[in-house]
C-alpha cells in the first residue's frame, strides 16, 4: 500500500484500511519488514481528512498500537489542515477525543487513553484563540461532569488526567510544536491562567476531597486510592506553573529586611526550589479553603493508621501528598494580604507543625532509616525546610519552630545536619546514601538562610540562637572532617569522590560551610585557630618518632577549610575581604598583628614557610598537602596580599571608622609597605620549591603555575614588587638557563613562560621591561637556533629527549607569546622574528608528528595574534611571507589529509588531529586579516607592496578542500569557518572569483550545508549578519 486516498465512509474500505493499519503495526513489532511498515503507517496521517477513517480504527481495532498510530493520525492531519476545517468539524474532533477517553476510561491499555487525550488538548489549544467562550464551556463541561465523579471512579480518574494533558500542553516549556509563532503560545497561556487554572484547581480540590473519608476509613487499597492520588498529582502541576500574572504585584510586597517574605537572591544551591507566586486572585482557593488543613489531616491519618507497614511511605498517595505539602512551603508573594508577613507566617507554621513529625527526633529518625525504614520521608522533610528558608528571612525560620518546641528552627536545623553528618560519616561508602542527599539539601538550607548575611552585618539579619546554631554545627563540621581524614589517611582502595575528592570537587561543599563559620566569625576563627595549632604542634612533636599520615591528611583538610572561611574565590575578579571578617572584628591598626584572621594567616605561611627545608621536606611536607599549602596560598594572597592601601585609608577617611576598621588591619598588615613584600618573598620560594623539589608530581605543578603564580602576575602593584625579589630572579635564571623546569609538563611550560614575560610588566622602564623579556626567552630562541641548524637534525630529531626537549620549547615559546602587551610588543616580535625560518625547518623535520605540527601553529597563531596591529610595513611583509611559506608548506606534505584506509580508531585520531590544525590555521588567516581593520603601525602596509589577502585567499585555497562536511560538525571550527569567510567577503568580496572552480564550488558546499544545519550554527556569525 502506498498511501491512503480520500476520506471514504466506504464500511468496507475502513475495514481493508484497519487491517492494513493492524498488520503494518504488528509486523513493526516483530520486527518484519519495517521499513514498509512503517510507511503504511505514515501515510495514514499525511493523507487527507483521514478523519472518519481514524475514528473507525480508534472505536472498532483490537490492536491497541493500531489505535495509538489512529489517533496521531488525527492530531498531525488536524493540525496540517486546521485552516480548511469547518467550525463544526473542529470542535466535533475534540468532543470525540474527549468522548472516547470517558468511554474507554476502563480499558487496559493506558498508553492509548493518553494518546487521545493529548490530540484533544493539542486539538484544544490549536483552536484556543478562535473558540468562544461558549464553546470552551461546552467543552469543559464534559470533563466536570467526568471529574465531579457522577459517572465512577475511573472516568473520575480520566477526566483528571485529561487536565493533566492540557495543563502540560499549555505551559511554553512542554507544550507541542505546531508551526506557530511563540506569540500564540504565550496567548494560550495567559488565557489558561487567567481564566482557567483556579477552576481546574478547585475541581480536583474538590474531587479529592469526595474520597478522602472512604480511604481513611478502609482497611486496605481501594480505587479511591488511584484517583486521590491523581487529584495530588495535577495540584502539584498547577503549583508548578510559571505564574506571571502576578509577578509585578509580587515584587512590590517583596522586602529582605522585613520579617517576612524575603528576596530570591544569588546561592550556592544545588537542590531545585520552585518559589509559588500565583497571586491574590488565589487567596481563596489556597489560603482561605483551608486546604492545607485537610492535606495534612490525610496524610497525618494514613501515617498513623500505616505506621507499622514501613512501605507505605514509598506508595504514591503518600509521596504525592509529601510533594504537594513541599510545595505549599514554598507559596510566597501577593496570595497572602498585606498583614506584615502574619497570615504567611501562619500557613508556614501550620505546615511546619506537619513536617516536624518527618523528622523529628534527628537521631531516632537516622536509627529508623538504617534500621530499614524507608529515607523518602526524611528527604521530604528537608527539602520542607528549604522551601521554607527561601521565602522566609532568618527572623522569622528561627522563631516558627518556637511556638511548638523549647528550640528555635536554627537550632533544630543544626541539629539535624549534625545527625545527618554523623551518619554520612560513619556510613563511610562511596554510594551516594540517604545522608548524601540530606546533607546537600540541609546544607542549601543553610546557604538560603545565609547568603544575604554574607553580604551584610550578620548581628542585623540573624538572630543570637542562630548566630549559636551555626557556631556549634560548624565545630562539629571541622571535628568530622578532621576525624575522616584521619581515618581514610591509609585508604588507598578505589577513588571515593568524597574522601579523595579534589579542591574543585569540594569546593562547593566547602563554599556552604564557610558561609556557616562566617555566621559565627568571632567563634570560628579562633576555633580554627586553636585546632590548626595543635595539629602542627602535633606534627613537631612526632616528626621522625611516630608515622604522621593522619595528622598530615587533617592539615590537608584544615587548610582547604580555612581557604573558603577566610576568602572568596572571585570568579574572575579580584575578591574583596569577605564582609563578616570586615565587620565583626573590631582591631585597632596600630595592633593589627593581633587580628584572629592574622594570626591565622600569619601561622599558615609561617608553617609553609619551613617547606623550604630539606629535612622538613622530607619528613613533612608530602606533594598532597604541598597541594593544600599551593591550593590556600593562591586563593588567600588574591585578597589579601598587597591590596591596595588607599582604598581602606578612603574608607576610614569617610567616617565609617568601626565598620572597617577590621579591613583596614587587614590590608595595611599585609600591604606593600608592612609585611606584604615579605611574605610575596616567601611565596615565590616555596613555588620555586613546588615547581623543582617534587617530580613528576602534575596536580602540585598545575596549581602552583595556573593557580598561584598566575594570579600574582594578575595584578599590576604585585608585579612591581616581584622582579624585584632575588627569588624571582632566580626562578626566571633557572627557567632560562638550566634543565631543571624541563622536567615539567609541557602545559605547565606554557603557563609558566607566560607568568614569567607578564611579570615584566612591573618593570616601569619600557627598555629594561624589553630587555628582561629578551634575557629570559633568548636562550630558548638560541637553542631552536642550534638544535635546527645541526647538519645531523633529520636524524636526531626522533629522539625522545629531542623530541622532548623542542615540545617544551615550543610550549614556552608559545607561552611568551600569548603574554605580549605593548611594552614587551618589541621584543617578543624580535624573538619570533629570529626563529621564524628555524619553524619551518621543524615544519618539514616534524611533519609526521602530529603533536609538534601543532604546538608550531599554534605559536604562530598566538605570536602573529598579539603583534600584527603592531607591525609596521617593511616587518608585516616579513611576517606576512612567513605565513606564505608556512601554508605552502603545510600544503605540500599534505598535512592534514586522512587515509580512508585507517582503522576507526585511526581515523577517529586521525580526524581530531585534522580538527586542531584546521582550527589553528583559521585562527591564522583571521588574525591577518584584522590587520585590515586594527593597524597601530605609522605607515601603510601598501608602501611595501604587501598584500594580505593574497595570503588569506591562498590559505583559504588550501584549507577549504580539507574541511569536511563531517569536520563541520564541530561548533568551534564551524564558528571559526564561518567567522573567517563573513570577514573575506565582506573585506575582500572581489577577490573571491580569484579561487580556481573546485575551491569554489567547495565554499558555496559548505554554505549550503550551513544555511540547512543552522540548528548547529545558529551562533556563527556568518549566518547572523547574512
Amino acid at each position: 500500500m502506498q498511501g491512503f486516498t480520500a476520506p471514504t465512509t466506504d464500511f468496507t474500505e475502513l475495514q481493508s484500511t484497519m487491517r492494513a493499519i493492524e498488520h503494518a503495526c504488528t509486523s513493526i513489532q516483530m520486527h518484519i519488514n519495517p521499513g514498509a511498515s512503517e510507511a503504511v503507517i505514515l501515510s495514514l496521517g499525511q493523507s487527507s481528512q483521514p478523519y472518519k477513517t481514524c475514528q473507525f480504527i480508534l472505536e472498532n481495532s483490537q490492536v491497541a498500537t493500531a489505535r495509538f498510530q489512529a489517533a496521531a493520525a488525527i492530531r498531525e492531519a488536524a493540525i496540517r489542515e486546521w485552516g480548511f476545517l469547518s467550525a463544526d468539524d473542529k470542535r466535533g474532533l475534540i468532543s470525540f477525543c474527549l468522548c472516547y477517553v470517558m468511554q474507554h476510561a476502563s480499558s487496559p491499555d493506558g498508553y492509548v487513553q493518553a494518546k487521545v487525550s493529548s490530540v484533544a488538548t493539542q486539538l484544544m489549544k490549536r483552536g484556543w484563540l478562535e473558540f468562544v467562550p461558549a464553546e470552551k464551556e461546552a467543552l469543559f463541561y464534559q470533563v466536570n461532569q467526568a471529574i465531579v465523579g457522577i459517572h465512577g471512579l475511573d472516568v473520575q480518574f480520566a477526566g483528571i488526567k485529561f487536565l493533566d494533558s492540557l495543563v502540560s500542553e499549555f505551559s511554553p516549556s512542554t507544550s507541542s510544536a505546531m508551526g506557530l509563532p511563540r506569540e500564540f503560545h504565550e496567548q494560550c497561556r495567559r488565557s489558561l491562567e487567567q481564566d482557567y487554572l483556579k477552576t481546574f484547581y478547585r475541581w480536583t480540590q474538590e474531587a479529592a476531597s469526595s474520597v478522602t473519608n472512604r480511604i481513611i476509613e478502609s482497611d486496605s487499597a481501594v480505587p479511591e486510592v488511584k484517583v486521590c492520588t491523581a487529584a495530588l498529582d495535577h495540584m502539584l502541576q498547577i503549583l508548578n506553573w510559571d505564574f506571571r500574572s502576578n509577578t509585578s504585584e509580587t515584587k512590590i510586597n517583596v522586602n529582605v529586611f522585613s520579617a517576612g517574605v524575603r528576596q530570591d537572591g544569588d546561592s550556592l544551591k544545588r537542590s531545585e526550589c520552585h518559589l509559588v507566586q500565583p497571586g491574590s486572585d488565589w487567596h481563596d482557593v489556597l489560603i482561605l479553603s483551608s486546604h492545607v488543613g485537610w492535606l495534612l489531616s490525610l496524610y497525618a491519618a494514613l501515617r498513623l493508621k500505616f505506621s507499622c507497614e514501613g512501605y507505605w511511605l514509598d506508595c504514591p498517595i503518600a509521596v504525592s501528598a509529601r510533594k504537594l505539602v513541599v510545595q505549599f512551603c514554598s507559596l510566597t508573594g501577593a496570595v497572602f494580604l498585606s498583614d506584615d508577613g502574619k497570615m504567611h507566617e501562619q500557613h508556614l507554621l501550620q505546615l511546619l507543625s506537619g513536617i516536624i513529625e518527618w523528622v523529628d527526633p534527628p537521631d531516632a529518625v537516622s536509627k529508623a532509616i538504617e534500621n530499614g525504614k524507608s529515607d523518602s520521608e526524611m528527604l521530604d522533610g528537608c527539602r520542607a525546610l528549604l522551601a521554607i528558608a527561601n521565602v522566609t528571612t532568618p527572623y522569622v525560620f528561627e522563631g516558627l519552630l518556637k511556638s511548638m518546641r523549647p528550640i528555635g528552627t536554627l537550632t533544630f536545623l543544626s541539629m539535624l545536619m549534625s545527625e545527618v553528618i554523623k551518619v554520612l560519616m560513619t556510613s563511610n561508602t562511596e554510594e551516594e546514601t540517604w545522608s548524601w542527599e540530606a546533607r546537600d539539601v540541609l546544607l542549601d538550607t543553610w546557604t538560603a538562610i545565609l547568603t544575604p548575611i554574607n553580604t551584610i552585618n550578620v548581628n542585623a539579619l540573624l538572630p543570637s540562637e542562630g548566630i549559636k546554631a551555626a557556631a556549634n554545627l560548624f565545630g562539629f563540621i571541622v571535628e568530622c572532617e578532621l576525624r575522616l581524614a584521619s581515618a581514610t589517611a591509609f585508604n588507598d582502595e578505589g577513588d571515593s569522590d568524597y574522601l579523595h575528592a579534589s579542591v574543585s570537587a569540594m569546593d562547593e561543599r566547602l563554599s556552604c560551610y564557610a558561609l556557616i563559620a562566617r555566621a559565627s566569625i568571632d567563634v570560628t576563627i579562633p576555633l580554627l585557630i586553636r585546632v590548626f595549632s595543635e595539629r602542627v604542634g602535633h606534627l613537631n612533636q612526632g616528626r621522625g618518632i611516630i608515622d604522621l599520615t593522619e595528622t598530615l591528611e587533617e592539615l590537608y583538610s584544615l587548610l582547604l577549610i580555612i581557604g573558603h572561611v577566610i576568602a572568596d574565590e572571585g570568579e574572575g575578579e579580584l575578591p574583596l575581604v569577605p564582609n563578616t571578617i570586615q565587620t565583626q572584628f573590631v582591631v585597632n591598626a596600630v595592633e593589627a598583628d593581633k587580628h584572629p584572621v592574622i594570626l591565622l594567616s600569619s601561622s599558615i605561611i609561617k608553617f609553609a614557610e619551613q617547606c623550604l627545608s630539606p629535612e622538613m621536606r622530607a619528613s613533612v611536607f608530602s606533594p598532597r598537602l604541598m597541594e593544600s599549602i599551593i591550593w590556600f596560598l593562591a586563593r588567600w594572597s588574591r585578597t589579601y596580599l598587597m591590596s591596595s592601601d588607599g582604598i581602606g585609608e578612603k574608607i576610614l577617611d569617610s567616617g565609617h571608622h568601626h565598620e572597617h576598621s577590621s579591613k583596614k588591619a587587614l590590608l595595611c598588615f599585609f600591604g606593600e609597605h608592612n609585611q606584604g613584600k615579605l611574605v610575596l618573598d616567601i611565596i615565590v620560594r616555596i613555588s620555586f620549591i613546588a615547581l623543582t623539589s617534587y617530580p613528576g608530581e602534575k596536580d602540585l605543578q598545575g596549581l602552583t603555575c595556573y593557580q598561584l603564580l598566575h594570579s600574582l602576575v594578575q595584578q599590576k602593584h604585585i608585579c612591581v614588587h616581584l622582579v624585584t625579589l632575588n627569588s624571582w630572579r632566580e626562578l626566571a635564571t633557572v627557567f632560562s638557563t638550566e634543565k631543571t623546569l624541563l622536567l615539567l609538563d609541557t602545559a605547565h611550560q606554557r603557563s609558566l613562560a607566560q607568568t614569567l614575560v607578564r611579570s615584566a610588566s612591573g618593570i616601569r622602564n619600557s627598555e629594561a621591561s624589553s630587555q628582561y623579556v629578551r634575557n629570559l626567552m633568548g636562550p630558548i630562541a638560541t637553542y631552536i637556533v642550534e638544535i635546527s641548524s645541526k647538519s645531523n637534525f633529520k636524524s636526531i630529531a626522533q629522539q625522545p629527549d629531542i623530541l622532548l626537549s623542542v615540545s617544551c620549547m615550543l610550549e614556552r615559546l608559545r607561552g611568551a607569546a600569548s603574554a605580549s602587551e605593548p611594552r614587551t610588543q618589541k621584543a617578543i616580535y624580535d624573538l619570533g622574528f629570529s626563529v621564524m625560518n628555524h619553524i619551518l625547518v621543524f615544519l618539514e623535520v616534524y611533519k609526521h608528528e602530529s603533536a609538534v605540527v601543532y604546538l608550531l601553529l599554534k605559536f604562530v597563531v598566538d605570536w602573529i595574534d598579539g603583534q600584527i596591529t603592531y607591525l609596521e610595513a617593511q616587518e608585516t611583509a616579513a611576517v606576512v611571507n612567513f605565513c606564505m611559506r608556512l601554508l605552502q608548506l603545510y600544503s605540500s606534505h599534505n598535512i592534514g589529509k586522512i587515509s580512508l584506509s585507517l582503522s576507526s580508531s585511526l581515523l577517529s585520531e586521525a580526524k581530531t588531529d585534522k580538527y586542531r590544525d584546521l582550527r589553528a590555521l583559521l585562527q591564522l588567516l583571521s588574525s591577518l586579516c584584522s590587520k585590515d581593520m586594527i593597524d597601530f603601525s605609522s605607515d601603510s602596509i601598501e608602501a611595501q607592496g604587501t598584500n594580505i589577502s593574497q595570503v588569506v585567499y591562498f590559505g583559504l585555497h588550501m584549507v577549504t578542500p580539507l574541511i569536511s562536511m563531517d569536520l563541520l560538525k564541530y561548533p568551534k571550527l564551524c564558528h571559526d569557518y564561518f567567522s573567517l569567510l563573513s570577514h573575506m567577503l565582506e573585506v575582500y568580496p572581489e577577490t573571491f572569483a580569484q579561487l580556481n572552480s573546485e575551491a569554489f564550488a567547495h565554499i558555496l558546499g559548505t554554505l549550503d550545508f550551513g544555511l540547512h544545519h543552522q540548528v548547529i550554527f545558529g551562533m556563527c556569525p556568518f549566518f547572523n549578519n547574512h
